[in-house]
């Protein structure tokens, strides 16, 4: 791919646009699939939607993985996992207080502290081997099952949430109707996550070495915001509808997928090796998942002033990144 950091930025940008896209698609078709073999409105946000929003980051990761850039593949990780928690829910709290389900915050909570733990694990020592990859995505799958049983019987707290969760999946695609149109999207949308992913990955990698920051530092960055899209999209969306529980249970499900299942799927097609940068982003991850999790484990809400400090400390990241002085 030839051109300046112009162009690698334009491409980047254009990529974003169809991640975006695909993922909505896929994430539409697939939720309609569901909803068919009767899966709960609930089960569905809980395991499809988290993972819809994140084929994104599993293409990327998986397609950084094939080409040898392990840098770009964990980075991708670790800075999405960052940018959901730190971001997305401190600038989705800008627009209201967030309350927490006593659910969410007791199991997924829980979940999200150890998939981080187990994750941090396997990455400090600077290689994921394919053992370990198998071992974590393992763990991913047994997660999935646990929410399926689980969800067999929800209590009647969780009606809302099995509502609003159905209204913020199926917006995109909702009117158009055709023969075969979920089938469609869901080839179409996972075909343009896939080449929007190739793309993203090769201009990130350029744009690297043209502008003479470490691939670490773009992974962790415009290719984890970008690749992060989705969740924002559906976070939002979830807010304006007054489905509040929902945007916070579709990132917490996307980095318990993002830790396990794609760093494990990303190691089993080519184990990773990554630059030292690693360990520093792993503490900053750490740090914003405590803090996270304990600031909805204390007040079961997210204040507009938290979300500040999260949304600013991610800004922090970025251009401590940029100038060298992080990754």
């Amino acid at each position: 791919m030839q051109g300046g950091p112009a162009v690698q930025l334009g491409v980047i940008a254009a990529t974003v646009l169809g991640l975006w896209i695909g993922a909505r698609a896929l994430v539409d078709a697939v939720v309609r699939l569901a909803q068919r073999f009767g899966l709960s409105d609930l089960t569905i946000g809980l395991t499809v939607v988290a993972m819809g929003t994140s084929t994104p980051e599993l293409a990327v990761s998986v397609d950084a993985a094939l080409k040898g850039v392990g840098d770009i593949a964990v980075a991708n990780v670790l800075g999405s996992n960052i940018y959901n928690l730190a971001f997305i829910l401190g600038t989705v709290s800008l627009l209201g207080v967030i309350p927490i389900a006593e659910s969410l915050v007791h199991r997924d909570g829980g979940a999200l502290l150890a998939s981080t733990l187990v994750g941090g694990f396997v990455v400090a020592d600077l290689t994921v081997s394919r053992l370990e990859g198998g071992i974590v995505a393992g763990l991913f799958a047994g997660y999935t099952v646990y929410l399926l049983r689980a969800a067999q019987s929800p209590p009647p707290a969780t009606t809302a949430a099995q509502s609003a969760a159905e209204t913020v999946t199926t917006t995109i695609t909702e009117r158009v109707t055709f023969r075969g149109r979920d089938a469609v999207l869901l080839v179409g949308g996972l075909a343009l996550v896939l080449v929007s992913g190739d793309y993203m990955v090769l201009a990130a990698s350029e744009l690297a070495r043209d502008v003479g920051i470490s691939e670490w530092v773009i992974g962790g960055t415009i290719v984890a915001a970008g690749t992060s899209t989705p969740e924002f999209a559906v976070s939002l969306v979830a807010i304006r509808r007054g489905s509040l529980g929902v945007s916070v249970g579709n990132v917490v499900g996307s980095n318990v997928f993002n830790l396990t299942g794609i760093l494990g799927i990303s190691a089993l097609v080519r184990p990773l090796v990554v630059s030292g940068s690693a360990l520093e982003t792993l503490a900053w991850l750490a740090t914003i998942t405590v803090l996270m999790v304990a600031a909805l484990w204390t007040k079961r809400q997210l204040s507009r002033v938290e979300g500040v400090l999260f949304a600013g400390s991610e800004v922090l990241r970025w251009m401590l990144g940029i100038l060298g002085v992080l990754g």
